[in-house]
C-alpha cells in the first residue's frame, strides 16, 4: 500500500463520513421540499398545529443536511484531521484541521455548513405559527 498509513479507528470514522457525505444531495433536497411544503401550508392558511409539525420537520431536515455537509467537509479535509484514541494525536490533528480549512477544496463545504446553520437559525428565530381565531 502506497501512501500514509491510517489508524483503523480513523479509517472507520473516515469511511462513515464518506457514506454520510454521499447522502448530502438527498438531504438538501429533503430540506428544500420541507421548506416548500411549509410555505404552501402557510399560504393555504392551515391550522397552527399542522404548521408547527411542518416547522419541526423542516428543522429536522436542516439538521440532517448540516450533518451531511459537515461530513463532506471532514472528508475533503482528509484523514490527517482525525484524531485517534492516542492523546498525542489530538494536537497534530487540530493543526491539520486548521491548515485544511484554508484549502480551496474545503472552503466551499465550510461555507455550505455556515449557510445551512444560518438558514436553520433564521427559521427558528423568525417562524412562529400563530393560532387563527
Amino acid at each position: 500500500m502506497l501512501g500514509r498509513r491510517v489508524n483503523k479507528d480513523v479509517q472507520e470514522r473516515y469511511s462513515a463520513d464518506q457514506e454520510l457525505a454521499g447522502t448530502y444531495g438527498d438531504k438538501l433536497t429533503a430540506a428544500t421540499g420541507a421548506e416548500q411544503e411549509l410555505r404552501r401550508a402557510q399560504a393555504a392558511g392551515r391550522p397552527a398545529a399542522e404548521l408547527r409539525e411542518l416547522s419541526n420537520a423542516l428543522d429536522r431536515a436542516f439538521a440532517d443536511a448540516i450533518l451531511a455537509a459537515q461530513a463532506s467537509e471532514r472528508v475533503a479535509m482528509g484523514t490527517k484531521t482525525y484524531a485517534s484514541d492516542d492523546p498525542k494525536s489530538a494536537r497534530p490533528a487540530e493543526i491539520a484541521r486548521r491548515k485544511a480549512a484554508a484549502r480551496w477544496d474545503v472552503r466551499p463545504w465550510t461555507d455550505e455548513v455556515d449557510r445551512l446553520r444560518t438558514a436553520r437559525e433564521a427559521h427558528k428565530l423568525s417562524y412562529r405559527p400563530v393560532a387563527r381565531t
